[in-house]
């Protein structure tokens, strides 16, 4: 295991929009789980929640990505993953400082990078061009 997704990479897994191709085929080459932890659970499903709210999903299709989600957890596709918070937010606060007047990033895209780096990982899959630049000046790989 040695690639992070962001929330938003897992959300394109589990919903169809503009980047569920690209997302699917960039798995289909990777078999090895993908670390799953606080922050996506809270993310991914709230992401669902809110499709339903803005009208982009339905109940049911938001309840089936929550299913689909479950089973990959169950399967050992999505690997729960324990962070030491204090260390991730510690690592956040010094990169936000370091990069983000430069690459525009935001709070939680932060902390997606400084949970990565915090778990020894050393690929990031995102769709977000300024996460994947804060990535890379962390010292990630772009992943997708």
């Amino acid at each position: 295991m040695v690639i992070y997704a962001d929330s938003s990479f897992l959300v394109s897994c589990y919903v169809v929009d503009a980047n569920t191709l690209q997302a699917k085929a960039f798995l289909s080459q990777h078999d090895s789980p993908l670390p799953f932890t606080a922050l996506h659970d809270l993310e991914v499903r709230n992401a669902l929640r809110l499709g339903v709210f803005r009208g982009i999903l339905t109940e049911e299709q938001a309840k089936a990505a929550a299913a689909n989600l479950d089973a990959d957890l169950g399967a050992g596709r999505l690997m729960r993953r324990t962070v030491q918070w204090p260390i991730a937010f510690q690592l956040a606060s010094r990169l936000s400082e370091r990069h983000a007047a430069v690459t525009g990033t935001r709070s939680f895209d932060i902390l997606h990078v400084a949970v990565a780096k915090t778990l020894r990982l050393k690929e990031l899959a995102s769709f977000d061009s300024r996460q994947r630049a804060l990535g890379v000046a962390a010292g990630l790989t772009e992943a997708p």
